[in-house]
């Protein structure tokens, strides 16, 4: 197979740094507040319902996190949930936008490397305000030739942000930890793609993983990008 690899593309959110990690404490704490309403479990299967109700709406990240967790708080006390639980859950989200970047092992090396013999974008989905704040703050966004931040990751985004940002989608490779939103998508419009998960995936963001494709690799760890390029 002839190769021409001229682009590499990363997510941010536990591709990069820590994110989900924070979502799963909160969501810890958030049954713990209602506990005397509901179990655990039958908690994080309506708040699951409304996440999936809500996205549409509100998008990816912590602002429609925190409003699906307050609508979840009203239906499951039936309309009789304490005002210091809705502002404890307010608090909840103004920490996690507020939370320090924790990056990855090997983020910081990998891109760093990277950037010196590739083009390199960020494709990453979530709250504008608030993706911004962590690139900054993790010290790799000068590493980055484009950043782009959006709503949803689709094939149409993949196919115009590498067709705009770079060679084209058959010279670009994707690496992410979601297979729903970063490798199927990317694989779909014909670039190179590499799953690094990172934990257990958010429900909402599970998929089959791809079978005998030729451009699709998982890896155990975001330092072995460079081997893996390095050997196309």
């Amino acid at each position: 197979m002839s190769v021409s690899l001229t682009t590499v593309a990363f997510d941010a959110d536990d591709t990069l740094w820590h994110t989900e990690r924070f979502f799963r404490l909160t969501q810890a704490h958030f049954a713990d507040l209602l506990a005397d309403y509901t179990e655990p479990d039958h908690l994080h299967e309506r708040l699951l319902e409304a996440e999936r109700r809500n996205v549409g709406h509100y998008g990816f990240g912590v602002k429609g996190f925190v409003l699906s967790m307050i609508e979840t708080a009203i239906e499951v006390t039936e309309e009789t949930v304490p005002a210091s639980v809705i502002s404890e859950l307010m608090a909840c989200g103004r920490d996690m936008l507020a939370h320090p970047i924790d990056l990855l092992p090997g983020a910081g090396d990998v891109v760093e490397t990277l950037s010196k013999s590739h083009r390199l974008l960020l494709i990453t989905k979530g709250d504008l305000l608030d993706q911004e704040r962590k690139l900054a703050q993790s010290g790799l966004g000068e590493f980055f030739d484009w950043v782009e931040i959006v709503s949803h990751k689709t094939p149409a985004i993949y196919e115009r942000t590498f067709t705009q940002h770079a060679d084209g989608p058959q010279h670009a490779m994707m690496i992410g930890d979601s297979l729903r939103s970063d490798i199927l998508p990317a694989l779909s419009v014909g670039s190179w793609a590499v799953h690094v998960p990172n934990g257990p995936a958010w429900a909402l963001e599970q998929a089959e993983m791809p079978k005998n494709h030729a451009r699709f690799v998982a890896l155990s760890s975001l330092s072995d990008v460079l081997s893996h390029i390095e050997n196309l």
